[in-house]
């Protein structure tokens, strides 16, 4: 491991503060070589297993277990910190996620050669198995360590300035990686596009492990600190019993159980019904990605004016029509304008359902254990909703014909469709008037919040942590930070 930049007790005040300049310029760097990985691994996973052709019910799978492994892992991860330091475990568990991804380009050299014919899928699912959970076992501890690190002088303009360099770098990887897979594909070679593109995930997510070895942990006997998590257990167990948070819960669960169902199928539909090259696959997706992430700026300025229930009542009921739009015509540049439709939706969506999260849980409450709760919650509606949706992918051409004397569906998969959105539509329309405006405690203001987006992909959309900027007093409460993956 490359040593790190530990500081010397007795450091003077202007070393410290190079030591700082220097780890803070490392954490730069490596969120462009991260954004490699998830630029590449999380976006064509889906278009991958398609490649491997992977059955109807195979792509449920892969979309439920490995998030639920993620949603284990996290509270595996809070066992890990009680007896292994933040650093160590964040640079180790880097690595071995590296060498999953690694497996996955093997995996791909392996099927265009022509082996491992029967058990592709197999391998692949175990591969995003460990991928999945090596990313749940990092973030809490990477969340406690930047807390601790960058000075909140100047949390505004470091994370503003690591979220724009992340949407920079995982945008052109995630165009470049379409346009490699179109020229590889046409050259009949498309196996070798995709060991090409996890190679370089890979070889990113082995670069952002030696950068974050370089990094300055100030807590280094931050082991310790983890046991203060498990005393939040008990307000979290009794906070389940309050009805609003109960509600809340079980809203975000279904909603993103029912997204879950025919997540895997838009891959499936635009790669194998309409032909789409991967490039214009790529960007497709990008056009939903690139709109919640612009729009997050507006939404926020609503929310501040007129409430977070008023922006999740709206984005909630737009959210069941974003699969049926998808059945009104095959032509991409209609099928751009449904997907800024969908990033619009869900940009709402993810920033109400992350304030209204805030203004209900219980005071001195740890609210990153909170929202992990909150995450596992939904992992298990997840697992659910995309096993059903395989089930319901595989026997769709026998629902097509038995409904084709009242409609006949332009393709199979539009029953997954219509079947999600009627799922999103009855949740929506049971949980929606249990969710009531709940009394707003103070809170950083939008421009006092900083977004960082962390990964995206076509099941679960964009993955952002947003970090409080705000000065805290002597009585405040803990700046406090959240990841909230929003579904496609």
């Amino acid at each position: 491991m490359v040593s790190s930049t530990l500081p010397d007790t007795r450091q003077t005040p202007r070393d410290r503060k190079d030591t700082l300049r220097k780890t803070l310029r490392y954490s730069q760097q490596e969120a462009v070589a991260s954004a490699t990985m998830t630029g590449t691994s999380d976006n064509f996973l889906n278009a991958f297993a398609i490649y491997l052709q992977a059955s109807a019910m195979q792509l449920g799978w892969l979309t439920a277990i490995p998030q639920l492994f993620g949603a284990l892992c996290q509270i595996l991860s809070v066992w890990l910190g009680n007896h292994f330091t933040r650093k160590p475990l964040a640079v180790v568990m880097a690595a071995v996620q590296s060498l999953f991804v690694c497996g996955m380009a093997l995996l791909a050299i392996i099927y265009g050669l022509g082996g491992v014919v029967e058990s592709r899928v197999f391998w692949l699912i175990v591969l995003a198995i460990g991928y999945f959970s090596c990313l749940n076992v990092i973030q809490p501890h990477w969340r406690a360590w930047m807390g601790s690190l960058v000075p909140q002088s100047r949390r505004g303009a470091f994370f503003a300035a690591r979220s724009r360099l992340t949407m920079a770098a995982s945008l052109l990887v995630f165009i470049i990686g379409g346009s490699v897979l179109s020229l590889s594909a046409n050259r009949g070679l498309t196996w070798l596009g995709f060991a090409m593109l996890f190679g370089i995930a890979a070889g990113g997510r082995m670069i952002s492990s030696l950068l974050l070895g370089r990094m300055h942990d100030p807590e280094p006997d931050s082991a310790q600190n983890a046991m203060r998590l498990l005393d939040s257990w008990r307000h979290v167990r009794e906070s389940l019993r309050e009805p609003t948070f109960r509600n809340y819960s079980f809203f975000v669960a279904c909603n993103q159980g029912a997204v879950a169902l025919s997540a895997p199928f838009f891959a499936v539909y635009m790669l194998r019904d309409l032909q789409f090259t991967y490039l214009q696959y790529s960007i497709n997706s990008i056009a939903s990605i690139a709109t919640q992430f612009v729009m997050l700026h507006f939404w926020g300025r609503f929310s501040d004016r007129f409430g977070n229930h008023l922006v999740m009542v709206i984005s909630s009921c737009m959210i069941p029509v974003i699969p049926l739009l998808w059945l009104v015509s095959p032509e991409r540049y209609y099928l751009l304008i449904v997907q800024v439709i969908s990033g619009i939706s869900w940009s709402g969506f993810t920033l109400s359902t992350a304030n209204y999260l805030y203004d209900i849980r219980p005071h001195n409450t740890n609210f990153a254990l909170y929202a992990a709760i909150q995450s596992g919650t939904s992992a298990l509606l997840v697992f659910c909703g995309g096993l059903l949706g395989g089930y319901l992918g595989r026997h769709a051409p026998e629902i097509a014909f038995a409904i084709s004397n009242f409609w006949t569906p332009g393709s199979d998969l539009f029953i997954v469709f219509v079947t999600s959105a009627l799922l999103r539509t009855t949740v929506v329309a049971y949980f929606m008037p249990k969710l009531k405006e709940p009394k707003v405690r103070r809170r950083p203001r939008i421009l006092e919040v900083i977004f960082r987006v962390a990964r995206f992909n076509a099941i679960s959309g964009v993955a952002l942590d947003w970090v409080s900027v705000t000065r805290k007093s002597a009585k405040s409460e803990p700046v406090e930070q959240a990841d909230v993956e929003p579904p496609q």
